[in-house]
C-alpha cells in the first residue's frame, strides 16, 4: 500500500529528531524510518482490514473454477469489489477481499431490525410500539456531530421495520435507532452476536448528510463499515435462527422477500423460481446488496455483495447482478465446467 500523509509526517519528524548527520548516513536513517512507518501502517491495515487490496494480489488461493470466476467478475481495477458467500446446506463458502472493510450503507439495517426484534422478545416493545419517523433538517455538511432532525408521523413499529426493509426508509431507520438506544446498542447486538467486524458509527441522517467525505473505491474509512464475509455471518445466523425466535426472524426476512429497491441487483439475473430475500445499501460511489438466494430445491445461499467505483451506478449493480448469478449457478450446479474464458 502507499504511505498516507499522516505516516510521512512521522516519518518526516523521526528525520528532524535525529541528529545531524553526513548525507548518507541522513539517506540511510530516512530510509530506516521510511520502513518502519510502512512496516506498522501494514500491521494496523491487516488487523482492521483497511490494506487495500486487489483480487488479483491473491487469485492463486482460489483453487475451485467457481473462486476464480468470482474474482474475475470481481475484478477491482475500477473501484474495490468484495464478496462473500456461504451455501447453508454445506457450509461451503467464497470470498473476495470478504475480509476487507467496506460502506454498509443501508446494509445495516438488518442489524437494526434485529436489534429491535430482540428487545420485543425481551418485552421492552411490542410490534405495535409507536416512535415518530425522524425527518432530516436541512444542515450544511459536517456543521454538527449529529445531523438535525425533526419528529414525523408516529408509525407502529411493525411498519417502521417494513418502511426500512423495503423501501428503505432512513427516517424509519433513525426511528428504530433512537428506539434501542442508539448506534452503540446495535453494535453491541453484533458483538454479542458474534459479529466483531461490524461497526455502526452514525445514524442515517448524520451518514447521508455527511455522505461523499471520502471516496470508497481508493479509501477505507471504518466508520460505519463491515466486512463481506461479517454480514454473510449475520445473514446466515439471522436465517438460521441461531439469534432470534422463529416469529423474530419472519418478520425480518418476510420484509427482505419483499423488498422493492435494488431490482437491478442480486435478482435481476435470478431464475423465475429463485426466491431471493435481501437488502440493498448505496452511497457516494458505492452500491450493494446482500441477502439469502433459495433455490427451487431448497438450498439456500447467503451472499453479500460490496461494489465501488465502475463509472456508474449502473455499472455497479450490473457487476453486483452478475456476480450473484455466478455464485448461484456455482452453488446449484456444483459440476459445472467454466470455459478458459472465463477465467
Amino acid at each position: 500500500m502507499q504511505i498516507g500523509p499522516i505516516a510521512k509526517i512521522i516519518a518526516c519528524a523521526t528525520l528532524m529528531l535525529a541528529p545531524i548527520a553526513p548525507a548518507q548516513a541522513q539517506d540511510q536513517s530516512f530510509e530506516s524510518a521510511f520502513a518502519e512507518v510502512q512496516s506498522f501502517e501494514g500491521a494496523f491495515d491487516r488487523q482492521f482490514g483497511t490494506e487495500l487490496r486487489s483480487p488479483r494480489d491473491y487469485n492463486a488461493d482460489h483453487g475451485s473454477a467457481l473462486e476464480r470466476r468470482i474474482a474475475r467478475l470481481a475484478d477491482g481495477s475500477r473501484g474495490r469489489i468484495g464478496v462473500a458467500a456461504l451455501d447453508l446446506s454445506t457450509g461451503e463458502q467464497i470470498a473476495i477481499l470478504g475480509d476487507q472493510r467496506f460502506p454498509m450503507a443501508s446494509t445495516s439495517k438488518i442489524a437494526v431490525a434485529a436489534t429491535f426484534m430482540e428487545m420485543v422478545e425481551q418485552g421492552k416493545f411490542s410490534l405495535t410500539s409507536e416512535f415518530p419517523l425522524l425527518l432530516p433538517v436541512r444542515s450544511q455538511k459536517f456543521s454538527t456531530a449529529v445531523a438535525p432532525v425533526r419528529r414525523g408521523e408516529h408509525m407502529p413499529a411493525h411498519q417502521l421495520i417494513d418502511l426500512m426493509i423495503t423501501r428503505s426508509s432512513n427516517p424509519a431507520t433513525d426511528a428504530l435507532i433512537a428506539a434501542v438506544g442508539g448506534v452503540d446498542v446495535v453494535n453491541d447486538w453484533a458483538r454479542r452476536a458474534g459479529i466483531e467486524e461490524f461497526n455502526l458509527t452514525r445514524d442515517i441522517a448524520t451518514l447521508v448528510r455527511d455522505d461523499g467525505e471520502f471516496d470508497p473505491a481508493v479509501h477505507i474509512d471504518v466508520r460505519d463499515s463491515s466486512t463481506p464475509m461479517a454480514m454473510v455471518e449475520l445473514l446466515s445466523g439471522l436465517y438460521q435462527g441461531r439469534w432470534l425466535s422463529a416469529e423474530s426472524r419472519e418478520v425480518i426476512i418476510d420484509a427482505m422477500e419483499r423488498c422493492r429497491t435494488g431490482t437491478r441487483r442480486i435478482p435481476a439475473l435470478m431464475p423465475e423460481d429463485v426466491l431471493v430475500a435481501h437488502k440493498t445499501g448505496s452511497l457516494n460511489n458505492t452500491s450493494s446488496d446482500i441477502g439469502v438466494i433459495t433455490a427451487p430445491d431448497g438450498r439456500s445461499i447467503a451472499v453479500a455483495i460490496y461494489v465501488t467505483g465502475q463509472g456508474t451506478r449502473r455499472n455497479r449493480e450490473a457487476r453486483i447482478a452478475e456476480i450473484a448469478r455466478a455464485i448461484y449457478d456455482g452453488y446449484t450446479e456444483p459440476r459445472r465446467v467454466y470455459a478458459s474464458a472465463d477465467y
